[in-house]
């Protein structure tokens, strides 16, 4: 009888922890668009991509209750300006979980909650100390009302390390060590949650193309790596990363704590200037992905062979309304309407032969040459006007040729003269890290907009 009983208890603990750990493939439903379908549509084009895991960037009400009754796994967010409240009244975190989850689980499944995004990316150090006391008045308040099965964590990106490379010398950055990781690391592996982290093989490879093969990023290279500091051997870029932050937890004394891949993606399309960002890669990437993590046996990583990492994949939608360089708004599995730009099986099980051919890639190698900037099509004249003030409003003499009797001062339109703006501001002020963008209201372009003596500034690739 007490075997019985021990083998019963035995086999549920294997079974909660089995499907803690499902490898079923997440997908992030990002919503800075004013073009995405509505909640209703995207939870049943979720449901229909056989997601086994969503995770939103917020609590939206109508979409936590759009999952009710649903087996998709939901992760949930704790926004950036609410942490140092919650970090400093356990009254504020319980209310917080009485609003955000207890109002709509268990029937929705909330499975995680994040608190923050990327916190350690941005600079107030108020919020980089208030996030683990944040996490622990959350945890704090689930334990409360006996809720197990809901795990605490934290998005963190890949500035978070100091070195990454070769995966041994992994170590976090020293301004972030014992002040925040720490304790962040003692948190989530005296709770047995998991490290969330928004890892970019594309983002690695695109910033040093020389060293880093493609094919190596999109797993599909046929040569393999040896780290020589663990021996090692690596034969994709992911692999590389996931374990540069394994070695870094083991530094601070914390081998085991799990892995999940908050973010990760290739973008469809990007800049002339952002080099491999397009649909064939994308598909290659997000595919082959899906195979690697949905494996069975799980695959794992060479630092921990076998381990199964639940991963989202960023992101559900294009996001129209995203600010930065084109790429920030193009890593999505569909349109914003709703259609798939490229085919993909998120179980895993379809052969990757079976696809139909993929468009060919046109800019896996860097352009070489002169690129200006200009008005993109369909840009509003008065929203114009405002980007062109601001153009012409940084100094350093950006619109002197555009004043009355200067060479570029005729044709007198917005649209000429917001062209040349754009055009002479972002060569003025790349290297500050401005961009061809202005809100979606500017584009790249190889076709020299100069005309008669007004000569447009351009950057060289």
């Amino acid at each position: 009888m007490a075997t019985a009983l021990l083998t019963t208890i035995l086999l549920s603990s294997f079974l909660v922890v089995s499907s803690e750990i499902s490898s079923k493939i997440g997908i992030n439903y990002g919503r800075i668009g004013n073009n995405l379908p509505s909640p209703y549509r995207t939870i049943e084009t979720v449901k229909s991509m056989n997601a086994g895991r969503i995770k939103l960037y917020d609590s939206d009400p109508e979409i936590l209750k759009l999952l009710s009754g649903t087996n998709i796994h939901v992760s949930v967010m704790v926004q950036n300006n609410d942490i140092i409240r919650i970090a400093s009244s356990q009254a504020v975190a319980e209310q917080w979980v009485q609003d955000n989850v207890l109002a709509y689980y268990p029937d929705t499944m909330i499975r995680f909650v994040l608190v923050g995004n990327e916190v350690l990316s941005h600079q107030d150090r108020r919020i980089w100390l208030s996030l683990v006391p944040a996490m622990r008045r959350i945890k704090n308040s689930l334990n409360t009302h006996d809720i197990k099965n809901i795990k605490v964590g934290t998005p963190l990106a890949m500035d978070v390390m100091q070195s990454t490379f070769p995966p041994s010398s992994g170590r976090f950055r020293p301004d972030i060590t014992d002040t925040v990781m720490a304790p962040l690391l003692r948190f989530l592996n005296g709770t047995k949650s998991f490290f969330f982290i928004d890892v970019y093989p594309y983002l690695a490879w695109s910033a040093n193309p020389k060293n880093i093969s493609l094919d190596f990023a999109l797993f599909r290279s046929r040569v393999s790596q040896t780290d020589h500091g663990s021996h090692l051997v690596y034969t994709n870029l992911l692999d590389q990363m996931l374990d540069s932050v394994i070695f870094a937890m083991r530094k601070l004394g914390y081998p085991d704590i799990r892995l999940a891949i908050a973010e990760t993606g290739w973008p469809t399309t990007g800049d002339i200037d952002q080099i491999g960002a397009n649909i064939n890669n994308a598909a290659t990437y997000n595919r082959k992905l899906v195979q690697k993590m949905t494996a069975k046996p799980p695959l794992g990583t060479p630092a921990r062979p076998g381990s199964v990492i639940p991963t989202f994949i960023f992101s559900l939608y294009d996001e129209n309304q995203k600010t930065g360089p084109t790429t920030e708004r193009h890593w999505g599995l569909l349109r914003s309407n709703g259609t798939s730009i490229y085919e993909i099986d998120l179980t895993g099980k379809r052969p990757l032969s079976s696809y139909k051919p993929l468009p060919a890639a046109r800019n896996n190698v860097p352009y070489k040459g002169k690129i200006w900037c200009e008005v993109a099509p369909g840009a509003d004249a008065m929203n114009l006007s405002l980007a062109l003030s601001y153009a012409c409003g940084q100094g350093n003499q950006t619109c002197a040729a555009l004043n009355p009797g200067k060479q570029c001062y005729e044709p007198v339109s917005v649209f000429w003269h917001a062209s040349y703006a754009f055009s002479s501001y972002w060569a003025r002020f790349r290297k500050q890290g401005a961009t061809c963008n202005f809100n979606g209201l500017a584009r790249q372009t190889r076709a020299n907009p100069t005309r008669g003596h007004c000569s447009f500034p351009s950057v060289t690739l």
